[in-house]
Order: structure tokens, then sequence, then C-alpha cells
């Protein structure tokens, strides 16, 4: 029992609250309120603490800083889960399966932290680029996938909201045909059944998390009235 508090209990809590506070930085917040005479991004435009609404409502290179510190939070987040778990972590599995499990709490935790930001009262962005991070980390695969069929929808409808919905749709897909088929049908005996099951479930806790955070969006799509992609200059 003590050795299982010490190898996976005490790893969780620390990896998901570090995590969770790395989530928090709500770097769309912080950007906006430096390029723009100290404004919350929450109170312009789509009131969406997220980069689409800083590009349209702050210019370039504040969406910019929020793109890359809101991918990189989340890819720290999954280098720190996937190395203490990989560090503590050796009683029921083999390091690498249990430093991806690690990487997963991980990314979960700072997408969290992300939506709901503990510096800035609960109230953050949908997750969509603070996710990519974790799924590009995770596992390659899994992330282009994705990332096509985000850049498809994208393509044809200019619609971003749109696009991140359909990534989010096929993120537990892509995780149950790379895990099973490419990974346990394999042949190698390294990934187990469980892997699969655990890691497809969280891709689809993680999926419709985001598409419910759309839900706005997702009427303004029925409605034909959500806005293609828009840049302000500044």
């Amino acid at each position: 029992m003590f050795n299982y508090v010490r190898e996976f209990a005490l790893p969780f809590i620390f990896v998901a609250f570090v995590s969770y506070l790395l989530g928090s930085l709500s770097f769309s917040i912080i950007f906006t309120k430096l390029f723009d005479n100290n404004i919350d991004i929450r109170t312009l435009g789509s009131g969406n603490a997220g980069a689409t609404n800083v590009l349209r409502s702050v210019g370039v290179k504040a969406a910019v800083f929020t793109t890359i510190f809101d991918f990189l939070k989340g890819a720290v987040s999954v280098i720190i889960g996937r190395e203490v778990f990989r560090y503590c972590c050796s009683i029921t599995l083999a390091p690498d399966i249990m430093s991806q499990y690690g990487a997963y709490i991980a990314g979960v935790a700072c997408v969290i932290g992300h939506i709901f930001p503990v510096f800035f009262n609960f109230k953050g962005g949908k997750g969509v680029l603070t996710s990519a991070a974790m799924i590009a980390l995770i596992d390659w695969r899994i992330f282009i996938i994705v990332i096509s069929v985000f850049i498809i929808v994208f393509i044809i409808s200019k619609i971003v909201s749109l696009s991140s919905i359909c990534g989010a749709g096929s993120f537990p897909i892509a995780t149950f045909l790379v895990t099973f088929f490419l990974d346990y049908r394999s042949g190698s005996g390294t990934v187990p059944l469980s892997y699969v099951l655990i890691t497809t479930g969280i891709a689809l806790i993680l999926g419709l998390t985001i598409i419910i955070k759309h839900k706005t969006n997702i009427e303004r799509i029925k409605n034909g009235t959500e806005k293609k992609i828009t840049i302000n200059h500044k």
C-alpha cells in the first residue's frame, strides 16, 4: 500500500497540481493587458480568453505570443508529467506506459487550468491550443490526424471554432485507431488493451469538454452567424 501511494498517488497529485497551475496562466489575458492598455480580453469580442479572440480584438502580435505560450505551457506540463512518472512509477507497468499516463494526467490538468484558471477567477479559454500541445507531445501520429482534420475544415469553412470542434471530435477516434491497430495489434506485446481503453476514454472526455465549451459557437454555426477568421492588424 505504501509503495502504491509513493509510486502512483503522490506523483499523480504533484503532476496534476503543478500542471493545473501552469494551465491557469492565461496568456490571452496576460498579453492583452500588456499590448492593449491593461484591457481584459474577456471584455472584448466574443469574450473568450483564447488566441482567436485576441487576433480579432487586439492584433497579430498579441495573438502570436498567446499562441506560443499557450502551446508551451501544455508542452511543459506533459514533459513534467512524463518524466515524474517515468522516475517514480515502476510497480505495475513498464516505465514507458507509466510515463504516458503521467503525460495524459499532466495534459488534462493543464487544459482544466486553462479553462478554469485559478489566477483569473476561474474564467478562461476553451483549451484548444493547450490540448494541441498535449496531443503533439504524447503521440505525434494522433496529432497528425487531429491537426489534418482541423486544417481541412478550416480551409473549407474559414471558421476556427468549427475546425476546433471537428478536431476535438476526431481526437478520441484517432486515439483508438492508433493505439489499437498500430500499438496493441502490432504484436509487440508492449501496449496492453487497458492502455487503449484508458487513453481513448481520456481523449473522449477531453474532446467532449472542448466541444461543450464551444456551445455558443455551435449555436452561431447553426444560425449561420458564426464569424469567419478576421484579423486586427495592430
